[in-house]
């Protein structure tokens, strides 16, 4: 089985840095949304099923489909021989920022069914905030793996 990790490794990294940047964007995007579906879906009549559609195909076609390759292709990597030395800080602080951004992606996933339902209490000023954590969480994860510290 090993040897079969490590003769896939070039496909596995590829596959892997595709997926997180399709699921990055998502990540980006979808708290965007939000802010203009709070602060213009209900000025303009006919929008807010407009933004409720558009969040849920961001999430269900592109958002959850790329954060599961990128677990997928991720645990592929952990588990090649030579890539990952547990001994060191760089994979905890890496496996720390995926596991924060799976929870933002859940909490924006609930965010949607609350806009969805009508029953949002999230202001546009709080979804804009919100918006910068994958920025930090990005920046933590490829600093861990790039600088390896």
């Amino acid at each position: 089985m090993t040897d079969f990790l490590i003769s896939l490794y070039p496909w596995t990294k590829a596959i892997h840095i595709m997926a997180v940047i399709a699921w990055m964007a998502g990540l980006f995007y979808l708290p965007r949304l939000f802010v203009h579906h709070v602060e213009q879906g209900a000025q303009t009549a006919g929008l807010q099923p407009v933004f409720v559609m558009m969040e849920d195909k961001l999430l269900r076609l592109i958002m959850n489909p790329s954060m599961i390759t990128t677990w997928i292709f991720g645990l592929a990597l952990v588990f090649t021989p030579g890539i990952v030395d547990w001994g060191s800080a760089w994979p905890w602080v890496k496996a720390a920022g995926v596991l924060g951004m799976t929870a933002f992606h859940m909490w924006l996933a609930a965010r949607r069914k609350d806009l969805a339902a009508g029953t949002n209490r999230v202001s546009g000023r709080g979804y804009r905030m919100m918006n910068e954590l994958p920025t930090v969480l990005m920046i933590f994860i490829v600093l861990a793996v790039v600088v390896k510290f």
